[in-house]
């Protein structure tokens, strides 16, 4: 079933890798995107439980240097995180400005290695594969729309944009199919939680399939 699940998955970053291309391919001077151009990887984000479960399945299977050098960093990226939930303190009765302020704090991934690459591209979160190009998400019933600030996409102009909530739709309904073959007892409840990358790297596979996510 974890397979099936898996496959699933993959499935869906092929998707984002081919919506992504085919922006590129009409907007190649916009689309900056290069080799050792990293940063979307010092962005907060969270993953969704079936890419928690897939990216930790396949760190594990890194050699251990590699694994030890992550961890240290991951480590190293959670204190920075509760160290930027604390400078946002002052907007707790503001949550648009909590979240506004959110977005901008700047935490180096733990999965980019000093050579500025990333040491599990080829297995990377969704939002990895679709920032560069323009995207959108639904907040508060409304479509707002985004894109890197090193493009070249013009902020008025009319671009083709990647439908981020379909996306996240089928990850919600893999990560609760996940969680209910693991036994858990409410799925639906955890099915779209954001989880930060740098703790689902030091927990067990064990946990994450257990939906102990910590939270």
């Amino acid at each position: 079933m974890l397979d099936d699940l898996f496959s699933k998955y993959a499935a869906i970053a092929r998707k984002a890798d081919y919506l992504f291309k085919t922006i590129q391919e009409k907007y190649p001077l916009s689309v900056r995107c290069r080799l050792h151009c990293c940063d979307c990887c010092h962005a907060i984000f969270g993953v969704f439980p079936i890419e928690a479960a897939y990216i930790n399945y396949h760190f594990n299977r890194l050699e251990r240097k590699l694994r030890r050098d992550v961890l240290r960093r991951a480590e190293k990226a959670e204190d920075e995180m509760l160290k930027a939930k604390d400078r946002l303190k002052v907007f707790e009765d503001n949550p648009k400005m909590k979240v506004f302020g959110l977005g901008k704090q700047r935490v180096r991934c733990p999965l980019l290695q000093d050579s500025e690459e990333c040491v599990l591209y080829e297995k990377r979160p969704i939002i990895c594969r679709i920032y560069g190009v323009p995207y959108s998400l639904k907040k508060e019933n409304k479509e707002i729309s985004y894109v890197c600030g090193f493009s070249g996409f013009e902020e008025k102009a009319s671009y083709p944009t990647v439908k981020l909530d379909k996306l996240y739709q089928e990850l919600t309904n893999l990560s609760q199919n996940l969680l209910t073959d693991a036994g858990y007892l409410n799925p639906v409840a955890k099915a779209s939680l954001m989880l930060p990358l740098a703790r689902i790297l030091r927990m067990s596979f064990e946990d994450i399939m257990k939906g102990n996510f910590g939270e």
